[in-house]
């Protein structure tokens, strides 16, 4: 489909930071030829409103202008229907707080991002879905549960007006209660369910999270896998002495710490568990984790 680009701006994004960069950011594209229209949201979910509208209308090229938050929106208002039909592409202008999704291509953030659209680079992109009790949920970048999934809640729910930082605090309030626990699951078609307790484990199509956290370093984005990554019950003492390996992606070797790639997780929980999905926190049943190989185009 040809036509302008639907940009959906979260003016909340980066504490506001967005709302403020964000026109004269877009201007820079339409003054480079690209033909943009706006849209703003008000609250959580509109997003995901606007984009499901937009999709049923036709529209097919959509630019999410905010933090990794504002495209899981968008995913989830456009699938499951963009599974199948005209392909659908997605831009970003990162301009919110986390943008840990396109830490796997530049450092550069939004200048980066500026140049994919305008010289129209795109590559094709996994998205995994989460099914759960009360429905399914779509993402790019990982699920998690456990610690990374504390550490997001306390970050969004206390810290979230300092940034990148917000993070680092989050972790360090989530090491001082440290909890350990069993989230049972079977990878594939593995006989038995493993119910180990771990301090975390997350299931990713992108490396980073958190801003500049490597949780995944072997993963990649257009594989048509899972990449899981599971670390043990390791002691606060454990955790505090490698905090640091969460950011180069070297806590992989700690014999605590175990990777694989997967194409499918199917869980057996008695209940709903916190889960930190792109940047979100959500309280779902979470029942089963699969990809949809290069569902969409991404303009990087």
């Amino acid at each position: 489909m040809s036509g302008p680009l639907l940009a959906i701006v979260n003016p909340a994004a980066g504490g506001g930071r967005c709302g403020r960069l964000a026109p004269t950011a877009i201007s820079k594209l339409q003054a480079a030829g690209i033909a943009i229209e706006v849209v703003n949201t008000a609250t959580a979910g509109d997003a995901t409103r606007l984009a499901r509208d937009a999709h049923a209308r036709g529209q097919r090229r959509f630019l999410a202008v905010g933090g990794d938050g504002t495209a899981y929106e968008i995913l989830n208002g456009v699938f499951p229907q963009a599974a199948t039909g005209e392909r659908l592409s997605l831009g970003f202008l990162p301009l919110g707080t986390g943008n840990s999704f396109l830490r796997d291509f530049t450092d550069r953030g939004a200048e980066y991002a500026a140049e994919a659209i305008v010289h129209g680079r795109r590559r094709p992109c996994d998205v995994l879905r989460l099914k759960h009790a009360g429905g399914e949920l779509y993402f790019m970048n990982l699920l998690s549960v456990g610690f990374t999934a504390d550490v997001t809640a306390a970050a969004n729910r206390r810290f979230k007006a300092f940034g990148e930082l917000g993070y680092v605090l989050g972790v360090l309030l989530c090491l001082a209660r440290l909890d350990r626990r069993s989230f049972p699951l079977r990878v594939d078609d593995d006989p038995e369910y493993d119910r180990r307790r771990c301090l975390f484990l997350t299931f990713n199509n992108s490396k980073y999270t958190g801003g500049k956290m490597m949780i995944a370093p072997r993963a990649s984005t257009d594989d048509g896998l899972i990449d899981y990554v599971r670390w043990g019950p390791i002691g606060r003492m454990g955790l505090l002495r490698n905090l640091a390996t969460l950011f180069d992606g070297s806590h992989l070797m700690h014999p605590l710490a175990a990777h694989r790639a997967a194409r499918s997780i199917e869980f057996a929980l008695d209940g709903p568990v916190d889960v930190m999905v792109d940047g979100e926190v959500l309280s779902v049943h979470c029942q089963r984790v699969d990809v949809l190989p290069g569902a969409l185009d991404v303009m990087v």
